[in-house]
């Protein structure tokens, strides 16, 4: 490691491991530091998952809720082991079996070794295997699971490269691993597991579809604290910072009327390449990608909000992509990234407007 002003900036790409280099960011974790580095979904926030210093730091530096759990990444079933309590539930071995390493997490009892705060005082852990190469390499060289979320601030867009770790926390953490972008761009699917099969706590990487050709699988179907068991279930989450709506799919397919309280405010209009809307002249288009290429769609959601986040505008308008499989992973992003606000019609976005514009508080 060179000597600079922290972060420390490590560049390990993931063509050429250099394995020198992946033991110096392991020693940063064992010594209670904070590693930005790449999973195959988004970058995370990494600590020692035992240090219960580092695990404080981590919720301060994010701005992070501690009622909001953390995912805790393992390597092998060692690391597993500490963490989890007792035997994998049969459902939830033969999900591992198959997905792991890979973008899933399972919620499992609670080892009662492991702090408190890594699970946010509740009885369940959440965990997965990261496949990435360079996570994979640091875990098994450090040894020790590693509770890692989202390396960004709490509630805003999640990151997808070094740079936006850089550009939202600043020398918040002691190291990011830059290994480029990362391979799906979306969170990893969370479930728990009870008697009827397999609930799904959050959309993600892998589609519901996938998981159904090995179990029973259900959606789950409130906010109560079943869902707290996950995270990212507030209502307003991976949001830009220009206040933001959402529309429902196609609901500016034939037409948006006059809209004439929009003329005078800056409004981008986030849609998909394969189905422009029919919005009025004042507004801007905005491409997120196509809806007909959904996995390069969800690989690239989060640069495509942080591009048109960037461009600077009064409100957001972010339609939904109404598709089956990533597309309920990408709609649950959308409809967070715009509190939770979700508009049928053209005719109810004046009221749907003003109530976003009346409530923002973003700095």
């Amino acid at each position: 490691m060179t000597n600079q002003l922290k972060p420390e900036l490590i560049s390990i790409p993931v063509d050429h491991i250099d394995r020198g280099l992946v033991s110096q960011v392991a020693g940063a974790l064992l010594e209670g530091k904070l590693v930005a580095f790449p999973t195959e979904t988004v970058y995370g926030l990494g600590c020692d998952a035992f240090n219960e210093a580092a695990i404080s730091r981590v919720f301060a530096v994010k701005g992070r809720p501690a009622t909001d759990p953390l995912i805790v990444h393992v390597a092998d079933g060692e690391m597993l082991d500490r963490v989890v309590d007792g035997q994998l539930p049969p459902v939830a071995r033969l999900l591992a079996d198959h997905f792991w390493p890979g973008p899933l997490t399972l919620v499992l009892p609670r080892n009662s070794a492991l702090p408190a705060a890594v699970t946010s005082g509740l009885p369940s852990v959440a965990v997965r295997s990261p496949s990435h190469p360079v996570a994979s390499a640091i875990l098994l060289e450090c040894g020790i699971p590693i509770a890692a979320p989202s390396a960004n601030r709490f509630g805003r867009i999640s990151p997808t490269s070094a740079e936006h770790v850089l550009a939202d926390l600043g020398d918040g953490c002691d190291v990011i691993v830059d290994s480029g972008r990362t391979q799906r761009g979306l969170e990893s699917t969370v479930v728990s597991v009870d008697e009827d099969g397999v609930v799904v706590l959050r959309h993600g990487a892998i589609p519901m579809e996938e998981l159904r050709e090995h179990c029973s699988v259900r959606a789950v179907e409130d906010e109560g604290s079943h869902l707290k068991a996950s995270p990212g279930h507030e209502a307003r989450h991976y949001s830009p910072r220009s206040p933001a709506v959402a529309v429902s799919p196609g609901a500016f397919a034939s037409g948006s009327g006059t809209l004439e309280f929009t003329a005078k405010l800056r409004v981008l209009y986030a849609g998909y390449s394969d189905r422009p809307p029919q919005i009025p002249d004042s507004w801007r288009f905005e491409p997120l990608g196509s809806a007909g290429a959904i996995d390069e769609l969800a690989r690239n959601l989060y640069e495509s909000l942080r591009r048109i986040d960037a461009i600077g505008a009064d409100v957001i308008v972010l339609e939904l992509a109404g598709e089956a499989g990533l597309g309920r992973a990408i709609d649950d992003r959308l409809t967070r990234a715009a509190s939770s606000l979700v508009v049928e019609r053209p005719e109810d976005l004046q009221a749907a407007l003003t109530q976003v514009l009346a409530e923002d508080t973003t700095p």
